[in-house]
């Protein structure tokens, strides 16, 4: 499967327009029909690609991960979001056996006790439900970009999942945050509040904070722990 996914990555690699996002997405969907989707957080980027997704009215399923400790103002967007565009965003949620063992045994705030179980927390709110909603596609679109952090600065556009099986595509990956916020400007395209207080990463609301000025776009994540440890298991960067 990788030998068969690497090639098939380098022969996409080779038609994709580093301009035209839209068409982009049209090669994929051609390729793979039924079988692309897209995970939104509601973040600036995330928001940037469900408008050109809804736009040119391309039928990617568009997919989020509630994992019961969302913002209320996260929640607010997505609101407007399907509003907005008329779409259906299907929601996966955690396993609730899972959860209640999880919570019955080390408590709800748990994250904040130990790496172990900040980990812990992650993969039964958001990366097993990720595996279910990958399950059966061959494309995942992402939201990722360059800027995020010091090991997405070498990703390509598009890569092998060893993980989930599918092929990532990036089409923001190399976007600077200014032409983000002139994107989201131009097109009137909602986005969540809290980006204008100084959260740029923005994930469970116990977990995340505002970040301050000089800090990295992480720091804002899981803030009590050390920077290397700083992922939750979504993707490997």
């Amino acid at each position: 499967m990788q030998s068969h996914s690497s090639d098939t990555i380098q022969q996409l690699s080779r038609q994709l327009s580093s301009e035209r996002l839209a068409d982009n997405l049209a090669l994929l969907l051609q390729n793979f029909p039924g079988r692309v989707v897209f995970s939104t957080s509601f973040s600036y980027e995330d928001q940037v690609i469900t408008h050109l997704l809804a736009s040119h009215e391309l039928p990617v399923g568009i997919f989020t991960l509630d994992t019961g400790r969302l913002f209320p103002e996260t929640y607010a967007v997505w609101s407007r979001t399907v509003e907005k565009y008329g779409i259906r965003i299907k929601a996966f949620y955690p396993d609730a056996q899972s959860l209640e063992s999880f919570i019955t045994a080390e408590g709800p705030n748990a994250f904040y006790h130990s790496v172990d179980n900040r980990k812990a927390c992650c993969h039964i709110r958001k990366v097993e439900p990720l595996r279910r909603a990958l399950s059966g596609n061959r494309v995942w679109i992402t939201g990722l970009r360059a800027e995020h952090s010091a090991g997405r600065s070498h990703l390509s556009p598009l890569e092998w999942d060893e993980t989930n099986q599918v092929i990532k595509y990036h089409p923001l990956l190399n976007w600077t945050t200014t032409e983000v916020k002139e994107y989201i400007n131009r097109h009137a395209v909602p986005y969540n509040p809290l980006h204008d207080r100084g959260f740029v990463s923005i994930g469970c609301a116990p977990c995340t904070r505002a970040i301050r000025e000089g800090e990295d776009f992480r720091a804002g994540r899981w803030w009590w722990e050390d920077s290397s440890k700083k992922e939750c298991g979504l993707h490997e960067r």
